[in-house]
């Protein structure tokens, strides 16, 4: 039988779009045997040693997310960058399928064939972002890749499991007005290297430049990071639709990640992040397999059902669970 890793590496390592969908959908999968399959996939490409910048987007529903990733992928692919974009749906409860389908909303970018875009369904992990999201962007860098863009749910922690996984993290804000601002967390506020404030054409353009001027001064007051150049993080009108202020942002862009590398911060950051990941991924296999011994799934059930009934305490029987892991 012919090994997937073998037979897909090359490929991918020579930019293959069919040979890259297809180890995505082997990443994305929960069977046991892929699952071995993606490990020995990933293993092999890691020693090509290739990047891409890595911008995760954030926003709430409604803000312009597609428009804004399809005008700014356009505008990256004129000039001669090939741009994948990962765009992270939320899950159908009934079929564990993409609701949105991302595709169909960036026709343009879709046709070019210097970009790549790749609609994942959420599949109710913490935060929206699916549950292999980073192996993947893994595979774009291996394929040639000079830009990922990873546009996130906008619920929950998508925020914080995003900026885990990218270099850059924008927040894609809408204009309104000065009470709204009260609504956007401190916690993300304090993650964004940058905020876009979108939708800056025709009569809202006037509300926008009030909110930027509003988010600008908000991020003056919040604690100075050390990986921030002087005038970072900072908020920067944009429209998608009219395609103004992108290649502003984008050099913006450019000079912050310029700045960090220079200055140690990029190279520290992803190492960071690879201890992150490794961590995380240590705690999954322990949780998988709890669930997948009888005996311990078994005594799990009996203890939870003992706490539930109130027979003993939830510290307790989590004492005794360990205990029983240890022997």
């Amino acid at each position: 039988m012919t090994d997937p890793a073998a037979e897909l590496a090359p490929r991918i390592l020579a930019g293959e779009r069919r040979a890259l969908a297809r180890a995505i959908t082997l990443v994305e999968s929960g069977r046991a045997d892929h699952r071995a399959q993606a490990t020995a996939l990933l293993e092999r490409l890691a020693s090509a040693g290739k990047q891409a910048l890595r911008i995760g987007l954030s926003g709430t529903p409604g803000v312009g997310k597609s428009t804004f990733i399809e005008s700014f992928g356009m505008m990256l692919v004129r000039q001669g960058l090939k741009v994948a974009v990962l765009a992270v749906d939320p899950s159908s409860a009934r079929s564990g399928g993409s609701i949105l389908g991302d595709k169909t909303r960036m026709e343009r970018l879709s046709r070019e064939p210097n970009a790549f875009i790749r609609p994942s369904p959420s599949q109710a992990q913490l935060g929206g972002v699916a549950r292999r999201t980073r192996e993947a962007v893994s595979l774009c860098e291996a394929a040639g890749f000079d830009v990922v863009l990873i546009e996130t749910v906008g619920v929950g922690q998508s925020e914080t499991l995003v900026a885990e996984m990218t270099d850059l993290f924008i927040l894609l804000m809408a204009p309104a007005g000065g009470d709204e601002l009260q609504g956007v967390k401190r916690g993300i506020m304090e993650m964004a290297d940058m905020i876009l404030v979108n939708k800056a054409d025709g009569d809202l353009k006037p509300a926008a430049l009030r909110t930027m001027s509003d988010y600008a001064g908000a991020l003056r007051l919040l604690r100075k990071r050390p990986q921030d150049p002087e005038g970072f993080p900072k908020a920067v009108a944009v429209s998608a639709l009219a395609e103004e202020g992108l290649k502003a942002a984008w050099e913006d862009m450019g000079a912050l990640t310029a700045w960090r590398r220079e200055n140690g911060h990029f190279d520290r950051r992803r190492a960071e992040q690879a201890r992150h990941w490794f961590e995380t991924e240590v705690r999954e296999g322990l949780l998988a397999r709890l669930q997948s011994d009888p005996e311990i799934r078994a005594q799990m059930q009996a203890l939870g059902s003992a706490v539930a009934e109130g027979q003993t305490a939830p510290a307790a029987a989590a004492a005794e669970m360990l205990a029983a892991l240890q022997r």
